[in-house]
């Protein structure tokens, strides 16, 4: 299997471990492997064998938890990379030795079962640690990059600014994986249109007019390309909505109330008051642009895959892009890694940028992994060299480039934050894919500038439970047609159901000892 396909795995994989996790954790037993492979210690990692057991002991151990994406079996494709980061690491200086700690799946609630057990790690792989889902629980790290150093302005102020939160800068970034459209260019030179835009304030020509490219620009141009058996698309006379053999436009995988109100609405702060009087503060925008995507299924002219099509074994079963049947998509950049299907049937696909949002802004939101430390760790400053290192020059060579030493199929496999790193990364998707050119993933880079801030997974009180009720409301548009939803009165229901959660969680603490339960 490709490193490709195995960061497929890591997007689209999860499954919960916590009961095995609060056991091994309340035994005392966090070091001793448990049977299934769910947890496990990995034996550290040292420099080499100069280093005598005395000198080892006088160093200051830092754990660095990481998880397998949910890959059971024990296989962990990406430890060697790892391994070899850590081993670096350790030979590098005489003070720190960094531990590695493997879990099978670094679930948010096997993270929060960790914290209130008082075992957490000092430093947090992701997916955990790129999420501000577990909300006070995380180092502020400005006055170690004071203290250090740290030369933060190698980066987009826009990506730092990613994990600058009321809690201070909790992360700094390591990969990211911008936003664009990606598009079929021989469904648009069929249909006789132009193609999205490549550049940021470029007008789009719509029949022989130049136009924004907007959200209602991209409706109108995937109504056109969302094609019936007979060869009509959704603006002609007689299309046939039950009978779709290509549409239009692909939400790619972004199916929750808050990834499409992101993108389309812009990011927003979801969640007003204070501890014991959380309320929900979600904007009329964001119920705007859910009801376009919903218009969008079920409108008298489709251009967006209703949840029975989207299924669909000849759609995908919900990679629509990717199966040929789509003609845009909207997706971050790491949808790169899992195209290698669509090219070997023969599919070229490009990318344009992202549209203008009703409010003039562009809304692309940047997927961001990185590490983060935990507040409670005893040993801040030791934490904060070790995770500077990772993410490095020599952490992004071994873990997201590779090099000489460390197979392909081990590495992360993301864009680097670091611009210095980045073309590497974009020379092997142009080998990847020779149809497209350097112009294709400029689009990307360029989208760099607009991230998701706040992010579309802040943190939110009772966080799995309200983000399972949002979910459960975007499912409910998917599949109900206009004439069986009141859609004001569902999402009213949903905002009510939401205050409901919040006032579970009287202060931050509760949902770490379970108190937004009871």
């Amino acid at each position: 299997m490709s490193t490709l396909s195995r960061l497929a795995k890591s997007f689209w994989i999860t499954t919960t471990v916590i009961g095995v996790v609060v056991i091994a954790i309340v035994l005392g037993r966090f070091a001793t492997p448990i049977p299934g492979g769910f947890l496990a210690t990995k034996t550290p990692v040292t420099s080499g064998e100069s280093k005598t057991s005395a000198s080892s002991k006088e160093k200051i151990k830092i754990r660095w938890l990481v998880d397998n994406y949910g890959i059971l079996g024990g296989s962990y494709p990406q430890l060697p990379a790892r391994e070899k980061v850590v081993a670096d690491f350790n030979a590098s200086q005489d003070e720190i030795e960094l531990v590695i700690e493997l879990v099978d799946d670094l679930h948010i609630d096997t993270w929060e079962t960790m914290i209130a057990y008082g075992t957490a790690p000092d430093i947090v792989t992701p997916p955990v640690s790129s999420a501000h889902v577990t909300y006070g629980q995380w180092l502020d790290l400005t006055p170690y990059i004071e203290s250090t150093g740290f030369d933060t302005s190698i980066y987009n102020p826009a990506l730092t600014d990613l994990y600058q939160i009321e809690e201070g800068q909790v992360g700094l970034p390591f990969q990211v994986f911008p936003s664009a459209i990606y598009y079929v260019p021989a469904m648009f030179d069929k249909a006789g249109l132009a193609y999205p835009p490549k550049a940021y304030g470029e007008k789009y020509t719509l029949d022989g007019t130049a136009v924004d490219w907007s959200w209602d620009t991209l409706a109108e141009v995937a109504k056109r390309l969302t094609i019936d058996v007979n060869g009509k698309n959704a603006t002609e006379a007689g299309f046939d909505a039950t009978q779709i053999v290509q549409i239009g436009f692909s939400p790619q995988w972004q199916t929750h109330v808050a990834y499409q109100a992101s993108y389309i609405a812009g990011a927003a702060d979801i969640v007003e008051g204070e501890e014991g009087n959380y309320t929900s503060a979600i904007p009329d925008s964001w119920k705007e642009a859910n009801k376009w995507v919903y218009d969008g299924m079920w409108g008298e002219q489709p251009f967006i895959a209703t949840g029975l099509l989207a299924s669909d074994p000849e759609f995908g079963n919900g990679n629509l892009f990717g199966s040929g049947k789509a003609a845009m998509a909207l997706s971050p950049l790491w949808y790169a890694c899992c195209l290698e299907a669509f090219r070997d049937a023969g599919f070229e696909f490009d990318a344009g940028v992202m549209p203008v949002g009703a409010d003039g802004q562009i809304h692309g939101r940047v997927d961001g992994d990185t590490f983060r430390i935990w507040k409670g760790t005893p040993h801040p400053e030791e934490a904060f060299k070790a995770l500077a290192y990772l993410i490095g020059p020599e952490g992004i060579q071994t873990l997201l480039l590779g090099g000489d030493e460390v197979a392909p199929d081990s590495i992360w496999y993301g864009l680097p934050a670091n611009p210095e790193f980045q073309q590497p990364y974009i020379d092997d998707l142009l080998e990847k894919y020779p149809f497209t050119t350097a112009e294709t993933w400029d689009v990307f880079l360029a989208g760099l500038s607009y991230p998701d801030t706040p992010s579309a997974e802040q943190w939110q009180p009772n966080w799995s439970e309200a983000w399972a009720r949002e979910q459960a409301f975007f499912d409910l548009i998917q599949n109900t047609p206009l004439d069986r939803l009141e859609f004001d009165a569902e999402w009213q229901k949903m905002v009510d159901d939401l205050n409901q959660i919040y006032g579970k969680c009287k202060s931050l603490t509760d949902q770490f000892y379970g108190g937004c339960n009871n």
